[in-house]
């Protein structure tokens, strides 16, 4: 039995055992462990005896062992060993049935999002342990969505989860009051999930369905949930109108650019209903970035071809990103945006002041635009050495390949490139 199976087993069971540890126990650090503790156990046993019948009550059992072990061997915790063993799991909806945040009634993963997403936390605390403890991302993978080293934000999630252990926090679902300070949290880490499946930051895949899929479950479970939240149905959007163009950015492995790809095949059904979402929330008011994005998803999507896209409006939606939400990466893309409309010297304008952003300056989309506005431009010795550049700092294979390719073809004067 390859590494693989327990992995995927793992990747579906996770959830549902962290959630049973928390029940019995308040420490998510120490559930963490115990519940890593338990796959790596599997890797060995079911190599040798198969996977059991109920894979999930055999890592809690075992998780639930090791916790055991931990109270045990911890002086100053010996006290709870009794209430660790002997414990039946607690009642997470301890709230008035009244009052009960609407949540309550999804499966054991959207609950685990709401519950990890801890006030104890900040936002970006709250984001990250919650992608890494529920949703099984690798620390690398985080880091990358934060543009920060694998090293800083390890010790970012230490210091989470210290956090946590120091206010003494307890994972009970919200009331209806407090939930809406959680939601905003939630969105961010099913809209990092989807992305992250959709273009994988390393190794030899472009896509891990896999992440974009259970992405865009929970985020409709969310959605099903709470139904007039403007921002999860523009979240849904967005992952609907995105996912749709999935099976058309890879061919035999090799990465297919948007303007190249065969839009015939592109899933309508899945657009039509991203553009429903949108016609019904974005008459009603406040406009969010979810939306935004979905908008400009939306433009593209609609487009019969790369030609035929509306690029004013694009620039106009994301000019209006960039006022509602901020950032480098809204900056890259609007930069490509006004390149399209305007000309890529306005494109190239807008996209300098990056190269003064370390973290920026070390991202291979920063490199990857430049040189497609340089190339644009007409400058091919700078779009050569921008697209190598963007190569030696990518960590996918597919986009590491891809950016290489185009520095060989314009190096080699092809006329198609």
């Amino acid at each position: 039995m390859s590494e693989g199976v327990v992995r995927d087993v793992w990747r579906r069971e996770s959830p549902h055992v962290l959630a049973a540890l928390l029940r019995r126990h308040g420490d998510l650090g120490h559930c963490e462990d115990a519940a890593q503790e338990a796959a790596e156990a599997a890797t060995v046993q079911w190599d040798r005896d198969g996977v059991p019948t109920d894979p999930r009550g055999w890592l809690i059992t075992v998780a639930s062992r090791r916790l055991i072990d931990r109270v045990r061997a911890d002086r100053s915790r010996a006290g709870r060993e009794e209430a660790v063993a002997a414990a039946q799991p607690r009642d997470a909806h301890t709230a008035p049935a009244a009052d009960r945040a609407p949540i309550g009634d999804s499966d054991d993963t959207l609950r685990m999002l709401v519950l990890c997403c801890h006030p104890s936390l900040s936002r970006p605390s709250q984001v990250a342990l919650t992608l890494h403890a529920v949703c099984g991302l690798g620390t690398a993978e985080i880091a990358a969505a934060y543009l920060v080293p694998a090293r800083t934000m390890t010790q970012r999630l230490t210091r989470a989860r210290s956090t946590l252990r120091s206010a003494g926090a307890v994972f009970e679902l919200p009331s209806r009051a407090d939930l809406p300070a959680r939601i905003a949290a939630v969105l961010d880490v099913c809209h990092l999930l989807f992305t992250e499946g959709h273009t994988r930051s390393t190794g030899s895949a472009l896509v891990d369905w896999s992440l974009t899929a259970e992405a865009m479950r929970l985020t409709r479970q969310l959605h099903c949930a709470i139904p007039d939240h403007d921002e999860i149905a523009g979240a849904l959007a967005l992952m609907l109108l995105t996912d749709a163009r999935t099976a058309t950015r890879t061919e035999a492995g090799e990465l297919v650019p948007l303007a190249d790809q065969d839009r015939s095949r592109w899933d309508r059904d899945l657009i039509a209903e991203g553009v429903a979402i949108l016609e019904r929330v974005l008459p009603r008011g406040h406009i969010g970035r979810f939306q935004l994005q979905a908008a400009i998803a939306a433009v593209h999507a609609e487009s019969p071809t790369w030609q035929d896209t509306d690029w004013p409006q694009i620039s106009i939606l994301y000019a209006m990103l960039d006022r509602v939400a901020p950032g480098p990466f809204v900056t890259l893309n609007r930069a490509v945006a006004v390149g399209m409309e305007r000309g890529p010297a306005h494109g190239l304008a807008l996209l300098a002041p990056l190269l003064d952003n370390p973290s920026m300056r070390r991202h291979h989309r920063t490199h990857a635009v430049r040189a497609h506005l340089l190339e644009m431009l007409g400058d091919r010795a700078a779009a050569i050495e921008s697209y190598r550049r963007a190569a030696q700092l990518a960590t996918s294979v597919p986009e590491q390949r891809y950016l290489n390719d185009r520095a060989r073809r314009l190096a080699d004067g092809d006329p198609g490139v």
